[in-house]
This record gives C-alpha cells, sequence and structure tokens, in this order.
C-alpha cells in the first residue's frame, strides 16, 4: 500500500502548479490528479522531478462533465469523443508512468433510456480497458453517490460488479472511494475486504462532509490497519475537501502513517 494525496481537492489555496511542492513539503511521495490537461506534459513532469515524486493517477478527460454535463463514457453518440478522450490519456500517462487511469462512467442523459447508455458504457470501458493496458496501463472505473453526482451512472458496489461482469476485461478494476460508498450507505470496510482483488485504485474521505479523516463517522483506524495488512499493493489517495484549510487538515497522516 503507497500513501498519496490528490492534488485538486488538497493544496488549492495555491495554483496546481505549485501543489507538487507542498506535496513534497508535507512528505507525500505520490500524487494524483484528476484532470491534469489544464498543464502540459513538460510542465508536469518539471514539477515531478524537481520535487521528487510520482503521478500515479490521472481521469480520463470527460467532457462536460465536471461543468454539469452528462459527460462521455456513457453517453450514447459521443463513441469518437470518448476515443479521443482515450488516445490523450494515454499520451499524459505513458510520458510520466502513471500506473493508472481512471474511467468516468458519466450520466445518464435526461433524454435517454438507462440500458442503452449502460451498453455504451460497457462497449467503451472494453476499449479503453484494451488500449490502456496495451500501454501498460492499469485501467479503473469509479462509483460516485448519487446524492453528488445524480444520474450518475455506477452509484454502488452492485452495479460496479455488474459492469465487471458485462466488460469482461481482465485488466479492468474498480476504483473504490471509502466517502462515495459510504453516502451510499455501503458498509465501507466489509465492501473492501469483499472486492479487494477487484480493486485497483483507493481514496478516501470521511463522510458526512468529504472531509479529512477523523472528521466525520467512517472508522479510519479498522480501514488502514485492513490495508496495511491485506494483499492490495496499489495506492490509497487523500482525495477530500480540507477544512479549516490543506495544511491545518493533515493531523491524519501522522497519526495512521506515521513512517510515511
Amino acid at each position: 500500500m503507497k500513501l498519496a494525496v490528490n492534488l485538486s481537492m488538497i493544496f488549492t489555496e495555491v495554483p496546481l502548479i505549485e501543489r507538487f511542492a507542498l506535496a513534497r513539503l508535507h512528505g507525500f511521495d505520490h500524487v494524483e490528479i484528476q484532470f491534469p490537461y489544464e498543464l502540459s506534459i513538460a510542465q508536469i513532469q518539471a514539477q515531478l522531478t524537481a520535487h521528487q515524486l510520482s503521478l500515479c493517477l490521472i481521469n480520463l478527460p470527460a467532457g462536460d462533465l465536471m461543468q454539469g454535463g452528462d459527460g462521455l463514457a456513457g453517453v450514447p453518440g459521443r463513441e469518437m469523443a470518448f476515443r479521443d478522450a482515450v488516445t490523450q490519456a494515454i499520451d499524459y500517462a505513458r510520458a510520466l508512468h502513471v500506473p493508472s487511469v481512471n474511467i468516468l462512467a458519466g450520466k445518464q442523459p435526461l433524454d435517454a433510456d438507462l440500458l442503452p447508455c449502460l451498453r455504451t458504457l460497457a462497449s467503451n470501458l472494453k476499449i479503453a480497458a484494451q488500449l490502456l493496458s496495451d500501454a501498460g496501463i492499469q485501467p479503473v472505473f469509479e462509483m460516485i453517490n448519487g446524492t453528488d453526482m445524480p444520474r450518475f451512472l455506477l452509484q454502488n458496489i452492485a452495479q460496479a460488479q455488474e459492469m465487471l461482469e458485462a466488460v469482461q476485461h481482465p485488466a479492468l478494476k474498480m476504483q473504490y472511494d471509502c466517502y462515495h460508498m459510504a453516502m451510499m450507505g455501503e458498509n465501507v470496510l466489509q465492501a473492501l475486504k469483499e472486492n479487494i482483488d477487484r480493486i485497483g485504485h483507493i481514496q478516501f474521505a470521511d463522510c458526512p462532509g468529504r472531509h479529512q479523516p477523523n472528521s466525520g463517522e467512517i472508522d479510519y483506524a479498522a480501514i488502514f490497519d485492513y490495508l496495511k495488512s491485506s494483499p492490495y499493493t496499489g495506492y490509497v489517495a487523500a482525495e477530500y475537501h480540507p477544512t479549516p484549510d490543506s495544511n491545518g487538515s493533515l493531523a491524519w497522516k501522522s497519526a495512521f502513517f506515521p513512517q510515511a
């Protein structure tokens, strides 16, 4: 298990290009970025090199999803845009030695039936999984709770399991976000244990609030204890809204990861 910090949600007091230095200052060796594409590959590489960091995860470009739209992966008719997004993500991941790329399913459009969206998603995930794995990159996909993102196509463990069955690609795994699963009423620790061999990346924030560990109700002492003794060898990334600010939110790091 390797600890990482998400630069899209933490250290946002400064521009993205300045957050790499803060990650190193606070003792992180690994970072992830949701959408790194506002920076060039050369800019990111310079920061990773200067601060001796590795970039462990990026998201596939998701079209208009983060601006309130439906995204790409599960929207019939946007297949070509999705393929272009896969190409761009592979370019970044290969150049920056990123081991995993996350694919966001997107939302069911208001004027579309669910089944065609799920079929489109399964087809796109199969294509992306093949292209990413051919490039030596681990493909993962994420479940997002329906309160924060209504109409998101994959919201819980059961839906993720069904999608894995539909895609039937050996490289594809879940990205497991503890906060989203808690918001969906899942038993976070039990679901981790039951699906650990199908999980390729883990993120954490407390619930409710999506702030740092020990700010809510999730038992992170038990979760981190399990992960440290589990067969999982991937990354575990802090992805939360810091309170009161980024620097003041990091007490969990010395409490749970005193050697990191």
